[in-house]
């Protein structure tokens, strides 16, 4: 479709004729709601998009066909057509009964996959019974001290037929181990494991504030993942590499899509550096998006990823493999988007939102429940959740065509807008050294509060509407009823703890223990070390602490 000099003067004549004309006189009837229409993340929006606003696109070069390169109409020929996305609902609360009772009662009602959420104690590495995990056990997700409590959470799950996706990062070494050696446990070999691990720490450092040693440290353990992965798990997924929670922090789309993009460059240095051939570990590198309200800013966001990623693993990498150039991506619908007030009205939101991202071409799907603002969610909300997902699959008609929107002139011109101003960052980035440099800078830190305050400025001046908060706010609050976790959850899961210390073999823990600490020292691959110590039942807090003790702890500087 590139359109020849002739040609775009006649479109561009005809459009002036049409702004002289049909167009001036329907604005004095009736103005325009704002003297300027914008995305949410910003990007002045024009009234029409024609093909003069594409004088330079090329179909074959840019949009190309479903399943090959540049793959910005998705990764796979028949996307949905052959198989819908896996629906993934993020679950996981008190205790490991707990939360074993609700994946069961998801797979029941048709989710496809399951995705785990830890507690904080959890996240940052400390035992249940430590000093800073007090009022915290279970309270944002479930527990997990020892290998005991993940044979608990996973136990009468079918492993090798659903994938598991965990969301953990400082210690995912940990907690991959341990869901490793529980799945043996219960009889099923490592090339039958599918799933993810979270992993991408430098998403941590920029956004989610969760970590326990430095970023350079915390890439070195990722390398040891990497290599460990490509080894020992082929159908694991090492690092899901993550925009949701820069995305969460007040980024923009464009800054979410860089940012994530920046990222997956230095994991893959850092796989290269650990010695891996590009196309032994790429393909099975995937990402973690967003997806918020502006249903065609987020198409356009997922629409310029694939095709920036393939481009940059082809060119900057030179992988050879076509997977290696695919971008695999997990969407969660946007937690930040959730409103107390007026509840029922996420339910709107959320249905918008998983419609981009199926639209966007999602190869994995969490669709958040009303009450989150509140509370982990109950059963009825997550019911309600997960049911969007299977109206959208089901009912809507939008998985019956690949890529249903490529091609709109609004859509092809907003996707190639992204990907140019994303391109920008990522070589703002280079320049800096990369993006464990860029974080060590505060860099993005800086770009992503800046963003955060224009917005929050723009729906103060109600330039930006949130239905319910700034307009049409209702008198009062809608009450609706909410997740309570069992406030004996946490002694039970210190005694189970405390148990576990005391029948183990303390002796054969220690020397596991020392063991990883030595292979630290040595600058050896620690995952063979981390998983012997899951074997001896050392807990998530023992290892941890080996990891603090050799590296240190971070402390985040001041960002100004």
């Amino acid at each position: 479709m590139v359109i020849d000099p002739k040609q775009l003067e006649e479109l561009r004549q005809a459009r002036r004729q049409w702004e002289a004309t049909t167009l001036r006189g329907s604005l004095e009837q009736q103005p325009e709601r704002a003297p300027r229409f914008s995305t949410l993340s910003d990007m002045e929006i024009a009234r029409l998009y024609a093909p003069d606003d594409l004088p330079a696109y090329d179909p074959a070069r840019d949009l190309g066909l479903p399943g090959e390169y540049p793959f910005t109409r998705g990764i796979h020929p028949t996307m949905y057509r052959g198989r819908l996305w896996t629906m993934r609902q993020f679950a996981g609360f008190g205790s490991p009964e707990d939360s074993n009772r609700r994946f069961h009662y998801l797979l029941e009602h048709g989710q496809t996959g399951l995705s785990v959420a830890f507690d904080m104690p959890t996240l940052m590495g400390y035992d249940s019974d430590h000093a800073r995990a007090q009022g915290e056990v279970g309270r944002e997700g479930v527990a997990v001290d020892t290998l005991e409590d993940m044979e608990i959470l996973f136990r009468g799950l079918p492993l090798d037929r659903i994938t598991t996706s965990m969301t953990i990062n400082a210690p995912a070494n940990v907690l991959l181990a341990m869901y490793l050696v529980a799945a043996e446990r219960a009889g099923y070999r490592r090339d039958q494991l599918g799933g993810t691990t979270q992993t991408d720490m430098l998403k941590e450092f920029i956004a989610q504030k969760e970590w326990i040693v430095p970023p350079r440290p915390s890439m070195r353990l990722i390398q040891d993942m990497l290599a460990f992965g490509t080894r020992e798990l082929p159908r694991w997924n090492t690092i899901s590499i993550s925009g949701y929670h820069i995305r969460e922090a007040g980024a923009t789309a464009v800054q979410e899509l860089a940012f994530t993009l920046a990222d997956g460059i230095a994991y893959v240095q850092a796989g290269l550096d650990a010695g891996l051939a590009v196309d032994q570990f790429a393909p099975r590198l995937s990402f973690f998006f967003d997806c918020h309200n502006d249903l065609f800013e987020e198409i356009a966001k997922f629409r310029a990823a694939r095709r920036l990623w393939a481009r940059i693993m082809r060119e900057r990498f030179r992988a050879e493999s076509p997977r290696s150039w695919w971008l695999r991506f997990h969407t969660q619908t946007a937690g930040v988007s959730l409103t107390a007030q007026q509840p029922q009205n996420n339910i709107v939101r959320v249905t918008l939102q998983a419609l981009a991202a199926v639209l966007g071409g999602t190869q994995s799907l969490h669709t958040n429940s009303m009450d989150e603002t509140y509370a982990l969610p109950t059963e009825e909300a997550v019911m309600i959740a997960l049911r969007t997902q299977q109206i959208i699959a089901y009912e809507s008609g939008a998985t019956n065509t690949v890529d249903p929107l490529g091609g709109s002139y609004f859509v092809e011109a907003l996707t190639n807008r992204v990907e140019a101003e994303a391109e920008a960052y990522i070589r703002k980035i280079d320049d800096l050294g990369g993006m464990v440099r860029a974080v060590e800078l505060g860099y993005p830190q800086r770009e992503i509060a800046d963003a955060s305050y224009r917005y929050q400025q723009q729906l103060e001046r109600r330039e930006k509407i949130v239905v319910g908060i700034n307009e049409f706010a209702g008198p009062h609050a809608q009450p609706i009823q909410i997740l309570r976790i069992d406030p004996h959850v946490e002694r039970r899961q210190v005694e189970r703890l405390q148990r576990v210390r005391k029948e183990r073999d303390s002796r054969q823990a220690r020397r596991a223990l020392d063991a990883l600490q030595r292979a630290g020292e040595r600058g050896e691959n620690t995952m063979d070390r981390v998983v012997d110590c899951v074997r001896a039942s050392a807990t998530v807090g023992e290892i941890c602490d080996v990891f603090r003790t050799v590296y240190g702890e971070y402390k985040e500087p001041a960002i100004i």
